[in-house]
């Protein structure tokens, strides 16, 4: 299933993954009335999604988990393997733990539950189609549950991970949404060394993606209102 208007040369183009009819009617209606959104494809599966993908070139992927053929994190991973550029954020009524990190692992930039509003969800379209990170609450809560031990409240997270004052003022930046470009305009420094920065920040915090960074940050208390306080 596709679609043949192209929309304005500025849009986004959006295309729609899900093994159930009226949910994609649902999500074609309020592309219909988002300014700047454009739905360019529909697929009712995983394998049909890849193939339509390639066909409709969409810029970002509404992407459900659960389907027949082939999951959506399997598409997920096939689809960013085979067109890089197209931001994928999984859609779907599942908050489970795993499915949350298979959707993550994969490739998807964010993870809302299908109740989202559909201003939220227009937002979550913007936010992906410039590179951005968009986690539903239960999903930050589903990926940290269980996972990591609490700090005690006087316990600082530099002196239990090793970051650096500017490793947290980045992953405070990190948190407000930004992308390496961003951080490194905010910041003033190369490209180069945001990038290395945030690679350190993975690594110290032992996660695999900048959304369980987040989602970690989240839990012991690192919000984009912090950064300023970082240097010292």
């Amino acid at each position: 299933m596709s679609t043949s208007d192209p929309g304005p040369p500025d849009s986004i183009r959006v295309m729609i993954v899900d093994d159930h009819g009226m949910v994609r009617r649902g999500l074609a209606a309020i592309l219909k009335v988002k300014a700047g959104l454009d739905l360019v494809g529909e697929a009712s599966n995983g394998r049909e999604a890849l193939a339509i993908c390639e066909q409709s070139q969409p810029d970002v992927i509404l992407m459900d988990l659960v389907m027949p053929e082939m999951s959506g994190a399997e598409a997920t991973r096939a689809i960013r393997e085979a067109c890089p550029h197209v931001q994928v954020i999984a859609l779907t009524s599942f908050q489970e733990k795993e499915l949350v990190r298979e959707a993550l692992q994969a490739g998807a930039i964010g993870y809302l539950l299908k109740n989202v509003s559909a201003d939220d969800l227009a937002a979550a379209i913007r936010e992906a189609h410039a590179g951005r990170s968009t986690l539903a609450p239960e999903a930050i809560q589903a990926l940290i549950q269980k996972d990591v031990p609490v700090l005690a409240a006087d316990q600082q997270l530099s002196r239990d991970f090793g970051l650096t004052p500017r490793e947290r003022e980045v992953l405070a930046l990190m948190v407000e949404g930004l992308t390496n470009p961003d951080i490194a305009e905010r910041l003033v420094i190369s490209r180069s060394t945001a990038k290395a920065h945030v690679s350190n920040i993975l690594s110290k915090l032992g996660v695999s993606n900048r959304a369980e960074a987040i989602a970690l940050a989240l839990q012991h208390g690192i919000s984009p209102h912090t950064s300023h306080s970082t240097k010292r």
